[in-house]
Formats: C-alpha cells, structure tokens, sequence
C-alpha cells in the first residue's frame, strides 16, 4: 500500500530477514587497506558522489531538495538505487498494475530525480507485493529460491563498488509504522556500506569482475519523523536522534535553486510527477512562507568510514519483530538502533461476538436480533480529521455457525470514486470503502497469515458493491480467493453515507479460529474525491499502521464456538512479478552509459 496521498507539507510528513553469517563474513570485518576504486571516481564514468538506497520509486522524493542543494553548492552528484519498480502499489491513474505499473513508476521516478540533476537510478528488479511492516516477510521475498539468500545485499555492494560514492543515503531501518520494504532497504544499504570495503565480501565480484573494494565515508538515514526547527536556521541546530542519541543533520528547503523556485518548491514539482501514488493532487504551489519553510533531517549513522556510537538501552518484553529487528541490529554492529524501537502498545480493545440462532440476512441492513453484540466506534486512525457528518462510522459482529456477519453502518459527506467492479475492485484504500481484518489464531507477526478485505460499498454504472482481498494471506477478487463470503451495502438517496454487510465464512480464513485468541480490526477509508485518492482514515484499534500491524488489532471472542480440528495453515500466497531492466529503454541505455550491468548483477571479466 502507497503512503497516503497528502494535500500539505504537515499531512505530507505525517503519512508518511536475517543476514546469513555462513554467507558473508561479518559486517563488523576491516576494510583492506587498498579499499579504492580501480579507477579514480573522477574519472570513473559510472562514479557518484552520493548513493541514495531506497526500496520503491518516490522514495528520495522527501530528500530531493537536499540532493539538489549537495550539486548546486558543492558539485556532488548522486545517483539512485531502487530496490523494486514499485509494482504493489497503487494506481491513482490506470488500471496497470504488475510490471507494466512498475515501467509506469520507473518513468516517473526518472522524470522526478531529473528535476535535481539526477541522471542515474539503478533498480534491481526485486519484486514489490503488497504493504506490510515485517522486514524479514521482504527479505524472503526478494531472495527466493532459486536466488542466493543473500542476493539483493551483494547487488548492492556491487553497486556501492561500481559507483564509488562518498556518501550513502538511505531509509531508516527502525521497524514501528514503517513499511517493511523501507525497513529492508534501509538494514541492506547498512550492511554494504561495510561490506563493499572487506575483500573476503563477495569476493568473487573483486576476483572476476575486477571490481576494488570500497569504503564510503558517510552514512545518512533519512528522519522523516524527527521535529526540528523551521526557517533559515535549522540547518544549523545541533540536533540528536532522541532515541539513539546520534547527530542528525538538517538542510534547509528554503534555499533558492538555480531557476529562482525554493528547493522546496523543486521537490514539490518532482512530488507531482508521482501521479500513479496519487502525488498529482498535491497543491502546485507551496504556500508555507519561506521563513517557516523546514529542514531536511538525516541521522548520521558513520561519519569518515567508521560507525558513530552511542549507548544502548536494552526495551524488555520485545514482541517477536521487534526482538528479530534488535537481533539484526546486534549483528550489524549499530545494537543501539534498536533503542525504544517498539512503542508503547496502547491495551487492544476487547469484544464479543455473540451466537445468534438465525443467520442474518446478508442484504446492507440490520434486521431485528441480527447484531445483539456491542457496538463499536472507529476512530480517527490517519490523515485529515472529519467531523462525524463528514466520516464517521460503527461495527456491530455477530456469529452464526462457522461464519462471522460484520455490519459497518457509515456516515459520509462526499462520494468517492466509483470503481469499475469489474475490472478494477481492488487497492479499496483509493476510494471510501470498508476493510475487516481477521487474524484467525491472535499470533501473526504480519499480515500474510491473516485475512484482510476491502470492501466498496458502491461502484461504477450502478454496478453495487465489491469485495477483495489485499495484503494478506490470499489476495484477489473475494469471489475466487474467498468462496462462501458474501456482501451487501446500501447507499443513502441523497447521498449521506452507506451501510456495508458481510458474511465472512471461517473455512476461508488462512488457519483454523481459535475462539479466545482471535484478533481483528475495522477500518474505514474516506476520500471526498474523484482523483482515487484517501483523505480520512478511521480504525476499531486505531494506533501506528492499524491496517497491517496484527499487534494492534481487537480481541474478538467467540463464546460457544469449537473450531475444526486437524486443519493445517495455508501458506501465504504472495504476487512475486516484477518489471525486468531488460524491458526498459532507459535502464538499457543507462547501463551502456555507466558500464553497470542491468539489476546491477554480475559483469563480464574485465578485459584489460
């Protein structure tokens, strides 16, 4: 799932597996002491001063205005290695989605980096699936068999040895509210930025593709999150990580480019250039007064090719990706990442789901003694907040037999979007809709062993509502992937909002009920526009990334249900396609220009 699309800098900034020890030394080894290019970076046609690592396209866009300040004020380049083509998300503009969406993205990230003098981005052709938080779900994701586990480490310490940079930018590995794709992004380009300088690291790239060991200077996260001083002057304050205690650096997006706009305004037309992600609705202008304009905040990782320290603080009771992401921190030799990393769960909410003696009808309404159980309020979750006439909304379950009923009685203002429910009933989050999340056992780490759907409660030509699955277990029309569920919604005259009913049968959940243990949430996505993009979210357990994060979720009992026994889990079924640069005109055309092979893999034994 993209980020929400944003219509302010403030909502801008708010939306917004393991390393095998048997198959590269140690990230903590000592570069050699003839750690350099075989050919100095000046001279060096596929040379860049910086190297920013992210995992889909629009990832450096919040750091766009900081690149381009780096080449107006001190002549450094910067290139950009993007791990997917971005193929799980959205499409705010078209139906594509796969591949062909991820050539669509590609051509926007190149026009948007070109705004600030960026030629090169590198992409490694990793697939990209759906939103999740679990960085080691992405790591197996893209280094299935028959790949090495360590595949998409040693593309990128071949890059970092082919380009050479000084510096190395990426994201922040730390795993709360953070799609796990930035999180993976991120623990890679932190274990390459050491391993690129270590000779026994791949050697076979040193050995037979003649490439030198290499050890940048600098490493820099980007701080999405962090809260510093506006205006002038933050690029001067002398800021630290509160979790970490290490040096962040600002660079303020007031400065005026070449062209007279602020850098700020650049990076707002690159944002634009996003229009798939929905990024085409942002304001054209940027109004804040460039007095208050902020900076651009990066963590400071390791400064003149050594880690920066700092001290540890050991979190007790770790859930089970928070305990794995410590362990990896450990092992990257930066423990103290892992400060404060998991936040402080607020209580699930709790609930039952009362027996009732007669199915209840599945037809958008709520029929006398079909939904006796406790109503639930949604709360604000993300992005705007609505008064209760705009978007508001409440859940009552019930079960009957071997099935839960959900009916979501909502109020709302302004239509969205009407999909075709033929061609285009799912990424439900584009338009208003309703999702119920289920995870059937209470001890997912992740939403692959859980049931998630979205459902519209109308659609295009009176076609009535839709069902899918996204991000979970199984993904696809609710009509192939969940046999036996069945939906219903009616939608006010005039217009004030809509009331959505489903049936949702345990036998398609991906493991069997247990009826004390089972978790779920509500949640509810409002738009107010025609441009297939959110405004307002609302959840049951409304805290962090509510829609993917199974630690948040309810409990929901079920009084007097036993379920089957002897029924094995499914194993999850993940969309693994991905774009090719093979297929890409510019990729091809880049990788003649610089000499970096396509999905910087293997190159020929240098010939001398």
């Amino acid at each position: 799932m993209s980020r929400l699309p944003l219509h302010s800098v403030s909502t801008l900034v708010a939306a917004v597996a393991l390393l095998s020890s048997a198959a590269v030394p140690s990230s903590g080894a000592r570069a050699a002491p003839d750690a350099r290019p075989a050919v100095a970076p000046s001279r060096d046609r596929a040379h860049t001063d910086v190297l920013f690592i992210g995992a889909h396209p629009d990832d450096e866009y919040q750091s766009l205005a900081t690149f381009g300040q780096w080449r107006q004020r001190r002549g450094l380049s910067t290139g950009v290695a993007t791990i997917t083509r971005g193929e799980g998300g959205g499409n705010a503009v078209g139906p594509e989605e796969g591949a062909e969406l991820g050539l669509i993205r590609e051509r926007e990230e190149r026009k948007a980096v070109g705004l600030v003098g960026i030629r090169n981005v590198y992409y490694l052709d990793k697939p990209d699936f759906w939103y999740t938080l679990s960085a080691p779900l992405t790591d197996k994701v893209w280094n299935r068999p028959p790949q090495r586990r360590t595949d998409t480490l040693e593309r990128i310490v071949r890059l970092i040895r082919a380009t050479t940079p000084k510096t190395v930018v990426t994201m922040d590995p730390r795993p709360f509210n953070q799609h796990g794709a930035h999180q993976q992004a991120a623990r890679l380009a932190t274990e390459a930025f050491r391993l690129a300088a270590d000779p026994t690291a791949f050697p076979e790239q040193i050995r037979k593709e003649k490439y030198r060991p290499w050890q940048p200077s600098e490493l820099l996260t980007q701080s999405w999150g962090f809260k510093g001083p506006v205006g002038p002057g933050c690029a001067r304050h002398r800021a630290v990580d509160p979790p970490t205690g290490l040096p962040v650096v600002g660079h303020w997006t007031g400065v005026r480019a070449p062209n007279g706009k602020t850098w700020a305004q650049v990076e707002r037309d690159a944002a634009r250039t996003y229009v798939t992600q929905g990024f085409g609705s942002l304001p054209r202008k940027v109004t804040t007064p460039r007095s208050q304009l902020p900076c651009e905040w990066f963590t400071v990782l390791a400064r003149n090719g050594e880690i920066v320290r700092a001290k540890v603080r050991n979190q007790s009771g770790l859930r089970p990706l928070y305990a794995e992401f410590r362990e990896w921190a450990e092992r990257a030799g930066l423990p103290w990442l892992a400060n404060d990393a998991q936040p402080d769960y607020p209580a699930n909410p709790r609930t039952t789901a009362p027996a009732v003696a007669k199915a209840p009808v599945v037809d958008g309404k709520a029929g006398p003694g079909e939904y006796p159980g406790q109503k639930l309020t949604l709360r604000q979750w993300e992005g705007k907040q609505c008064t209760p006439a705009d978007c508001s909304a409440t859940a009552r379950i019930s079960r009957h037999g071997a099935a839960l009923y959900v009916l979501v009685q909502v109020r709302d203002d302004i239509k969205g979007t009407a999909l075709d429910a033929r061609t285009d009933c799912k990424r439900h989050w584009r338009t208003d809709s309703v999702e119920i999340d289920l995870d059937p056992r209470g001890d997912s780490d992740d939403t692959s062993t859980t049931f998630k759907t979205g459902i519209l409660p109308f659609t295009a030509h009176n076609g009535g509502p839709c069902a899918e699955r996204d991000g979970d277990n199984h993904q696809g029309p609710a009509a192939t992937t969940s046999p036996g569920m069945a939906v219903a919604a009616t939608v006010t005259k005039p217009y004030t909002g809509y009331t959505v009913e489903a049936k949702i049968p345990f036998s398609v959940l991906p493991a069997a009920v247990d009826p004390n243990r089972l978790t779920a949430n509500v949640l509810l996505y409002d738009s107010d526009a025609q441009d297939k993009t959110g405004k307002s979210r609302l959840a049951w357990s409304p805290f962090g990334s509510a829609q993917a994060d199974p630690y948040v979720w309810g409990h929901l009992r079920l009084p007097g249900y036993r379920p089957p026994v002897g029924r094995p889990p499914r194993p999850a079924d993940i969309p693994l396609e991905a774009a090719r640069s093979k297929d890409s005109p510019a990729a091809v055309a880049q990788a003649r220009r610089t000499g970096v092979p396509l999905a910087a893999g293997p190159r020929h034994r240098h010939r001398q």
